[in-house]
């Protein structure tokens, strides 16, 4: 059965730029449009920052990155929601950073959204409907799920091996996540897995994959008043990936009093994970 997490993607763009499927209100006045940050301009339109380098243009952006203080021995690449950009995030894991990883936050291309009635906006792959039986978009899953599994191998010509690397992502973002690190043959260290759930749900098998991530590590973290991805869908999917990952290794937290957002405690979460699976190299 199709997995009924395609309900709450819409929300995303609570705090984009772009046009909201509400007409006539903006993200910062709709009632569900609690952002995990402050509206923030990106970082190229405020001036260089010392924690981010943030490279983008018009016809073919470039992630934001967050470089290591010294050598790269470690990457983390997280991928936003629908709507969003790679900036605001960037900042935030600016904000728990190890000396020795670097953080790669790329950015999502414009399409149209079926959903929002075709407009434009970033998004890692189209949204078709909100029902649980509404189709799901999977060419555009498998084709953004290459284009992260391109962002990996990337990173190993840069001298970073794969199972020095963890992916990341909120809600969209977060899916696309698992479902890459689900699908790829190349062997991770871990996945953070915000407020989501896990795409193409009958995709998959019933046992154990049979790729090199099945020792996976799995940090799922989800707010219990999260109105847009239910507490319910996250739960569903931490039970699911227990059936194709070693159980052991999947940890789903719930985060009291949160709605579809983030919050201080989850970003120290999120640090010590990476910095357990991360450790530094002498």
């Amino acid at each position: 059965m199709m997995f009924l997490g395609l309900i709450i993607l819409i929300a995303q763009i609570r705090k984009s730029h772009w046009a909201p499927l509400w007409a006539g209100r903006t993200w910062r006045s709709h009632p569900l449009a609690a952002a995990r940050r402050p509206l923030r301009l990106p970082l190229t339109m405020r001036g260089r920052s010392s924690r981010c380098m943030c490279l983008n243009n018009m016809s073919a952006p470039l992630p934001a990155i967050v470089p290591a203080v010294r050598k790269a021995t470690a990457a983390v690449i997280f991928l936003h929601g629908l709507g969003d950009t790679g900036h605001g995030w960037a900042e935030d894991l600016a904000g728990i950073r190890s000396a020795h990883i670097k953080y790669i936050c790329p950015h999502a291309p414009v399409m149209p959204v079926t959903l929002n009635m075709n407009m434009a906006m970033p998004s890692w792959f189209d949204i078709i409907g909100l029902s649980p039986d509404s189709q799901e978009n999977e060419t555009g899953i498998k084709q953004a799920a290459e284009s992260v599994k391109a962002l990996i191998r990337q990173e190993v010509k840069n001298g970073i091996p794969s199972n020095r690397i963890i992916l990341g992502g909120f809600s969209q973002g977060g899916a696309l996540s698992l479902y890459t690190a689900l699908t790829t043959q190349q062997k991770l260290a871990g996945v953070t897995a915000l407020s989501c759930w896990l795409p193409l749900w009958a995709s998959f098998p019933r046992g154990p994959i049979s790729g090199l991530n099945r020792d996976i590590s799995i940090l799922q973290c989800h707010g219990d008043l999260d109105p847009l991805v239910p507490l319910m869908f996250g739960s569903l999917t931490a039970e699911r990936l227990k059936t194709l990952v070693n159980p052991a290794n999947v940890t789903f937290k719930t985060c009291g009093g949160m709605i579809h957002s983030s919050c201080q405690q989850e970003m120290m979460d999120i640090k010590q994970f990476i910095d357990k699976l991360l450790t530094p190299i002498d």
